[in-house]
């Protein structure tokens, strides 16, 4: 009987194999034509970054600029011999890919005192004079705000120590860690990791907590440095970890203080500047006025001070591994301290008491640590 069914119907038995043949080699093509256009989009994804990334981080170009014009006396400055003569100072990595990091000097206290410490850091090779060639370097240097501010702090401890300068190029002290907690990758792996992936791996790639805790009271220190110094006060407008960086003593260095401005050149720019809501009126990632309904116009006051900022920065990296007697007492703190407004009564006396009980209770915990 099999055999005569077979014979009546010859190929009856292979049709279904066939099907699934052509259905493999339909599921193949599917599969091939997507595995290519993912590798085309990501490769097109990747070039378009590599494309901006070496046209803004043209470290070549931007030696030989410099030093065509060194040779020619339009420039000068201590780090200028080390860049083109000797060649002993190299660019390294490039840390901002963003132009045009200007700002200008505001109405400041002490401004005669301010001018004397220019001059003196103008004077590169300190014989007491300011050439023509150093103060052409002084004056590019003076438009990027955080030489200026590098220069205000330079006797503060988390202020990266300046080493020279040859035309609008600055050099500072090397900082072993460049970022807050996290772990450095090459910006190609960077666009593929999700953001959510990205924030568990940084946690994972920390100090232990007493060092934490040692890296940031630096942060709160360098919070009192910017408070109503002599200079007049000057606001952290982007107080993200990749900004902050420490040593390989777990001292705090900020890495980059392109976004701290003076307070009086934030009010002037952003004053009377039209808005629909408070999202009109942030400078930077983290300076936020609120916006006038019957007028349309930003108004100049910002709303959180820079401890509060730094607070909030500091919340998940110090309450994860913190020790479970001071864990309570310790997150009381950090949500008193982001709850600070810069319009509350009585603001500078509850920044100065929150800001020092933070510190004395991290103090005490790691005072008698080998860690810290």
């Amino acid at each position: 009987m099999i055999t005569m069914a077979r014979s009546l119907c010859p190929g009856a038995w292979l049709r279904k194999p066939c099907y699934l043949q052509a259905r493999f080699s339909y599921v193949r093509m599917k599969y091939l034509f997507f595995s290519w256009l993912a590798v085309f989009v990501g490769s097109w994804i990747i070039y378009v970054q590599y494309s901006t990334y070496t046209e803004l981080c043209r470290g070549k170009d931007c030696k030989k600029i410099i030093c065509d014009k060194y040779k020619t006396g339009v420039i000068d400055g201590p780090a200028c011999n080390s860049l083109c003569v000797t060649e002993s100072l190299y660019f390294g990595k490039c840390l901002s890919t963003k132009p045009n990091n200007q700002a200008k000097l505001g109405d400041q206290g002490n401004l005669s005192e301010l001018v004397n410490l220019i001059l003196t850091v103008a004077d590169g090779d300190k014989d007491g004079q300011v050439s023509l060639g150093e103060a052409k370097s002084a004056w590019a240097l003076l438009q990027l705000n955080e030489f200026l501010l590098m220069v205000i702090l330079q006797d503060k401890e988390h202020t990266p120590r300046l080493m020279g300068f040859c035309g609008d190029l600055y050099v500072m002290e090397s900082v072993e860690y460049t970022s807050l907690y996290g772990i450095s990758l090459p910006w190609v792996i960077e666009l593929f990791i999700p953001s959510g992936f990205r924030r568990s791996m940084d946690q994972l790639f920390t100090p232990s907590w007493p060092r934490k805790a040692k890296i940031a009271i630096g942060l709160l220190e360098f919070v009192e440095d910017v408070f109503h110094g002599p200079y007049g006060n000057f606001l952290m407008c982007d107080t993200s970890a990749k900004n902050l960086g420490y040593n390989d003593k777990y001292d705090l260095k900020m890495v980059d203080m392109r976004k701290i401005v003076p307070e009086t050149n934030l009010k002037e720019l952003i004053k009377d500047r039209h808005c629909e809501s408070d999202l009109d009126c942030v400078y930077g990632t983290d300076c936020r006025t609120s916006c006038d309904q019957s007028t349309m116009k930003c108004t100049s006051e910002v709303i959180q001070p820079n401890l509060a900022k730094a607070c909030q920065l500091l919340k998940d990296y110090l309450l994860l591994g913190a020790p479970s007697e001071i864990r309570e007492e310790l997150e009381k703190q950090l949500y008193s301290c982001i709850a600070l407004k810069v319009t509350a009564n009585q603001m500078e006396m509850e920044h100065s008491l929150i800001l020092n009980n933070l510190k004395t209770l991290l103090w005490k915990k790691i005072s008698y640590t080998n860690d810290s």
